[in-house]
């Protein structure tokens, strides 16, 4: 006569309790998945980390500015993210010169009121040269401000009018207004 094994009910399973629980090489194979991806996180930080700007970047990122010192028909050349930042007292001729040329004779067509957001006698300009990034010559009166009464450019003759537009050359674009605010009647924050 067979002996019958107890029965096992219907829908458990009869291995043994020991036999379900989680087995040490299910335990190395999880620390190591988890410790490659938290090597490969420590990895990745520093090559992202390398793409924000350096701390000198940083702390140049506003520049402030004193206007009281710039007459009318001059200006100054200062830094701005190491770049040349222009700014130009520009003269009641020079504004009339700006706005009486036609939008549809510009390559790169902005008026002066766009250019200098609301206060026209004053042009703050990056002072880089859109073609190649030479620096423009005309921020003082003594030097060539070409044919236009703005900047001129001695690499490869881009002429900028008094509004820093491109009338002539090779420069595709008017010189870049950066961002900027009047913070006192006589201060621009540029940044």
């Amino acid at each position: 006569m067979a002996t019958v094994d107890s029965a096992v009910p219907l829908g458990e399973d009869p291995a043994p309790f020991h036999e379900k629980a989680p087995r040490r090489r299910d335990f190395l194979n999880i620390a190591a998945v988890a410790t490659a991806g938290v090597g490969g996180v420590i990895a990745i930080v520093p090559l992202i980390n390398q793409m924000n700007p350096s701390a000198d970047v940083l702390a140049l990122s506003t520049t402030e500015v004193d206007l009281s010192k710039i007459e009318a028909g001059s200006g100054i050349v200062t830094s701005f993210r190491k770049q040349p930042l222009f700014v130009r007292n520009l003269t009641p001729a020079e504004i009339a010169a700006a706005d009486k040329v036609a939008l549809s004779e510009l390559r790169d067509p902005q008026t002066l009121e766009q250019r200098t957001r609301g206060k026209k006698n004053w042009l703050i300009t990056l002072g880089v040269c859109t073609h190649l990034g030479c620096i423009p010559q005309g921020i003082v009166a003594s030097e060539n401000r070409g044919q236009y009464g703005g900047y001129f450019c001695p690499c490869h003759g881009s002429q900028y009018d008094t509004a820093a537009r491109i009338r002539k050359g090779p420069a595709p674009s008017n010189l870049a207004v950066p961002e900027y605010a009047f913070t006192t009647p006589t201060t621009v924050t540029v940044g």
